[in-house]
């Protein structure tokens, strides 16, 4: 990787969001609780979360990521409240598809996520930024597996 790639890469804005992620932590009495972790980098990204009436009322994450991991938890971290399990799965598939087949960026609310978009071209850097939103939908779906048991 150039100088030039790192610097394109590593953008002020995302260096910024990097810097402040919102909902940092641990929930005290979550409905489900997911780690995630990146087998090539070894990024991890904690998230729990609480749901109700099928919407996300209380959420917090621990992130131990490189930049873009991080920049991809504080964009997740400012929309996901009050958000569907669909919602967040489609933002996964969505982001899934921006860095890996050429898609367009994610739809409102997740639409910041397209500061990450220089990042189709490092796939070492995919999964740390999937982190964020894989553990989220896993996190979904078990909240709603406990309400229904």
């Amino acid at each position: 990787m150039s100088d030039s790639d790192l610097i394109k890469l590593y953008s002020g804005q995302i260096l910024e969001l990097a810097a402040d992620i919102p909902h940092l932590g641990r929930l005290d009495a979550p409905q489900a609780s997911v780690k995630k972790r990146s087998p090539l980098c070894g990024s991890t990204v904690t998230v729990d979360l609480v749901t109700e009436d099928g919407r996300i009322t209380d959420y917090a994450q621990d992130v131990k990521a490189c930049a873009l991991g991080q920049a991809a938890a504080s964009v997740v971290g400012r929309q996901i409240i009050g958000r569907t399990r669909a919602e967040v799965e489609t933002a996964r598939d969505q982001l899934k598809a921006m860095l890996k087949s050429e898609g367009p960026v994610p739809d409102a609310p997740f639409d910041g996520l397209e500061v990450l978009l220089p990042a189709r071209d490092f796939k070492n850097r995919h999964a740390s930024i999937m982190l964020t939103l894989e553990a989220a939908a896993e996190a979904f779906a078990e909240a709603d597996k406990a309400a229904c048991a």
